[in-house]
């Protein structure tokens, strides 16, 4: 974890997130199973920014979506959309923990598109790149967001074991996993006095 943080970290100038010569802002995915501390991260580098003088703004984003949707129903999507577009850095929190329909990946799409090479983008996920075109329905759109959000980005992959689960771990609650059962103690004779063993 102290890894990750002080590459993430490293992402983070005093004036903000990275800035290249010729683009103005850049932004980080940060990509792992759940229980790696990606939405922790996530908030330190916007507490980072906000520490620097930069707005950031953080929604999970099934809430944006919904939020986004709601005002498209309503005719207010324009208006709604100025609100993610003004912070110089948005989180975009669980991006992939629920599929989104047509209208949600579309309206997406849309803030991704208005926000490029306008300010910082912060998105966590559970899903690789290659999973995208599951949580959008279309590999198009998928490609399409995907072309934005990577061209000026920084990319942490987060691996090891869940926090939450070590702690379970260390209170008891969870086997070791050298203490598992083997599968070939616990499995049945078969009807001709052989037990099946795995490979």
């Amino acid at each position: 974890m102290r890894h990750c943080l002080s590459e993430a970290a490293a992402i983070v100038t005093p004036g903000g997130l990275i800035r290249s010569r010729r683009h103005s802002y850049s932004d980080v995915i940060l990509l792992g199973p759940p229980g790696f501390g990606k939405t922790h991260l996530a908030v330190a580098l916007a507490e980072t920014s906000i520490q620097a003088g930069q707005a950031a703004y953080f929604m999970t984003a099934h809430d944006l979506v919904t939020d986004l949707g709601r005002a498209y129903r309503e005719g207010r999507l324009d208006r709604r959309l100025r609100t993610y577009l003004a912070p110089k850095v948005l989180i975009i929190d669980q991006m992939g923990y629920l599929p989104l329909d047509d209208l949600g990946a579309t309206i997406f799409f849309q803030l991704i598109s208005a926000r490029y090479e306008r300010g910082s983008i912060i998105l966590t996920s559970n899903k690789s790149y290659g999973e995208w075109g599951s949580i959008f329905g279309d590999p198009i759109i998928a490609t399409a967001i995907l072309d934005r959000l990577l061209h000026h980005s920084t990319t942490v992959n987060i691996r090891g074991e869940s926090y939450r689960l070590k702690e379970r771990r260390k209170a008891g609650l969870i086997p070791l996993p050298d203490q598992q059962p083997s599968e070939s103690s616990a499995a049945a004779p078969t009807g001709r006095g052989e037990r099946n063993h795995s490979v």
